[in-house]
């Protein structure tokens, strides 16, 4: 039975409205290659109105509305969304499913996150004015001082399509949270389940103009509200190239960023490992989210000792995921977003074959299914790090598997990359796990798994990876401003000018 898409406009001032231009997207099923709906396409002219929006919404009543309002306050909306994303889970899940791709268990997973991060976010926001007017110790007797944290008002927050509604929210909650008001700009790609948040803010009653909700093309929408003058802040994740050209635009005004950006992540397995345990969590950290995630560990370097019994273990585990559909029960692997997602995987397994590496297993479509976006989970044995399938990023279900001999090879090799988002390292020796996790040059470990992720832990990179942190405390400071504020105590004049006779 076809699961109707709802139709949507862009998300303004807390209504519905049609593009300025009136144009629209289809969306585009991965798994069957059909069109089942569209999406408004928003312009410059639509940025305009949703920033202004924005920006009467921060000084509302004098900021008393939003910006100023008791942390409490926002934590009430803050939770009343966490409520209804849980109502809907299911509907919410099956969306994205349909919009990108993701099998079905991933996505219901994704909106349980994106309720916790809500949820999360609003007990930092009840918190917040605790924490106003915390004390800073100074040398001298005759001043005081103290800090506050303010909002630093309207933000842009651009989105990718991986994680269409968990990373959209990694940026609404906390910003929210914090006081700010956004304007959100999802991919193009999938923004299904954007608009549908939007529809929660709407049935919840956020005031107006606090969340707009901008759906299009990244030149056309995400573009004009980088290098807008009335946007204070750009909170960006997606690829180096396109994040590159944010921080140009922001750089014009000297409006601040943070950045999430690419990955090519290590994990490193040494010789003293379970063997299977280790080969389910080499094929989750590449091929979870079907091998579109950032932070994919997808340079595999194994120990020489055990290369040849793991790397059979790794096609064995590889040979019982089940490729289907993202809605069939039991799926673990579905298709890539879009077509020219597909080709270009494609064309970076072709460049690896060329280049004189094997394709252990996998690397075409699934003779089971004829239509969608579908790779098989892909391993490539005799890959040197010179090859473009080392070095760049796939964002796609593609293992490239290298061995060593000692640990400071596998350290010298996992660091040997543009790229420092996440790495992880697989060994039985806990001291050995602790000196290579401080060997990483990455913003995230992981020890004895890979790609764990939760609301509590700061999350970003290093490098070409990008910089600031999303996630716990440190998610919510993206998003404020610090003040400080001295105050003369003494009742004696300052005395350091002679007075005027």
């Amino acid at each position: 039975m076809a699961i109707p898409m709802p139709t949507r406009q862009l998300f303004i001032d807390g209504e519905w409205r049609e593009p300025i231009l009136k144009n629209r997207i289809p969306i585009v099923n991965p798994a069957t290659q059909d069109v089942i709906g569209d999406i408004p396409a928003a312009t410059k002219e639509d940025v305009e109105v949703a920033v202004n929006a924005a920006r009467r919404a921060f000084s509302r009543n004098k900021g008393k509305d939003w910006a100023k309002a008791p942390g409490a306050l926002r934590a009430k909306y803050l939770r009343a969304i966490a409520a209804k994303v849980t109502e809907r889970k299911s509907h919410l899940a099956t969306l994205e499913s349909l919009d990108s791709g993701k099998p079905l268990d991933e996505t219901v997973w994704d909106m349980e996150d994106v309720a916790g991060c809500f949820e999360f976010y609003a007990d930092l926001a009840e918190g917040l004015d605790a924490k106003q007017k915390a004390p800073v110790s100074l040398p001298m007797e005759t001043f005081k001082s103290y800090v506050l944290k303010q909002p630093i008002g309207v933000v842009g927050l651009i989105t990718p399509w991986n994680y269409p509604l968990l990373m959209a929210v990694w940026k609404v909650a906390p910003s929210l949270a914090a006081g700010c008001t956004a304007v959100l700009k999802p991919s193009e790609l999938a923004s299904v389940t954007c608009l549908e948040l939007a529809d929660i803010c709407r049935e919840v009653g956020l005031p107006p103009g606090v969340l707009n909700v901008l759906t299009g093309y990244g030149s056309e929408a995400g573009a004009p509200l980088a290098s807008h003058p009335s946007v204070d802040k750009i909170a960006f994740t997606g690829s180096f190239a396109t994040g590159s050209k944010v921080m140009t635009a922001a750089a014009q005004l000297v409006k601040p960023v943070s950045m999430e950006l690419g990955g090519k992540s290590p994990l490193i397995v040494f010789d003293d490992v379970d063997l299977d345990k280790a080969a389910e969590w080499a094929l989750f950290g590449c091929f979870w989210t079907n091998g579109q995630i950032c932070s994919a560990t997808s340079r595999l370097l194994v120990h020489e000792n055990i290369a040849s019994e793991f790397i059979e273990k790794l096609v064995k585990w590889s040979k019982n995921i089940k490729v289907s559909d993202p809605l069939e029960e039991g799926c673990r692997l579905g298709p890539v977003v879009s077509e020219g997602q597909y080709e270009k995987i494609l064309k970076f397994i072709s460049t690896a074959k060329s280049e004189g590496a094997t394709i252990l297993h996998g690397g075409s479509r699934p003779e089971h299914l004829k239509k969608g976006f579908f790779i098989e989970p892909t391993i490539i044995t005799d890959v040197t790090t010179s090859m473009q399938i080392w070095r760049e990023e796939v964002f796609g279900p593609v293992l490239c598997v290298k061995t060593f001999s000692s640990e400071d090879e596998a350290i010298e090799l996992a660091n040997d990359s543009h790229y420092g988002l996440g790495a992880a390292v697989i060994s039985n020796d806990a001291e050995r796990c602790d000196r290579v996790s401080q060997d990483f040059e990455a913003g995230i470990v992981w020890i004895n798994c890979s790609q764990p992720c939760f609301t509590q832990a700061p999350w970003g990179g290093v490098k070409r990876s990008g910089f600031g942190r999303e996630l716990g405390e440190w998610g919510l400071d993206n998003y404020l401003s610090v003040k400080q504020v001295t105050l003369y105590t003494s009742n004696d004049p300052w005395g350091w000018y002679k007075p005027p006779c």
